[in-house]
């Protein structure tokens, strides 16, 4: 069965406050997910967002399309340039602990990725954003522990 995973995040002040959405759709199945973070930024939400989506799936191999608003997190994957990262070690580049979350994920499935303008009236994708949102309003946010050790 082909999952879609929809997802989206979100960052007030960038850094800031902020979380991830996630839907996950598999023919008449349905789940979401988000959680919400003290202090980060809206790219590690978005890449969050794929990760967790991606670990929540129980069957190894799955075929899935991850539909995000994302230019950063898609482009990475579509125009190659996490391969070009990855050989050159990450130098200069942000995220290094997420992109390397998200490696043994990507392998593990058969995963797509497909960019959606966001705040253009997508179902799921609006509805990650609100899901993303209030978990960044949430009164308990977790501590994005790589991003505050990183700014210190």
């Amino acid at each position: 069965m082909h999952i879609f995973l929809y997802t989206d995040g979100a960052a007030k002040g960038n850094p800031g406050p902020g979380g991830y959405g996630i839907v996950l759709e598999a023919g008449p199945h349905r789940k979401e997910m988000s959680q919400g973070f003290r202090r980060t930024t809206n790219n590690r939400m978005e890449l969050l967002a794929v990760i967790e989506g991606l670990r929540a799936l129980k069957h190894y191999g799955s075929q899935v399309t991850v539909v995000s608003d994302s230019k950063y997190v898609v482009d990475a994957i579509n125009k190659g340039w996490l391969r070009s990262w990855i050989k050159k070690d990450f130098k200069g580049k942000k995220n290094v602990d997420l992109w390397q979350r998200l490696i043994p994920l990507l392998q593990k499935h058969q995963v797509q990725f497909q960019w959606v303008k966001g705040h253009n009236e997508h179902p799921q994708n609006e509805r990650c954003d609100r899901l993303a949102v209030a978990a960044s309003e949430s009164p308990e946010l977790r501590i994005d522990q790589a991003y505050e050790a990183s700014e210190s």
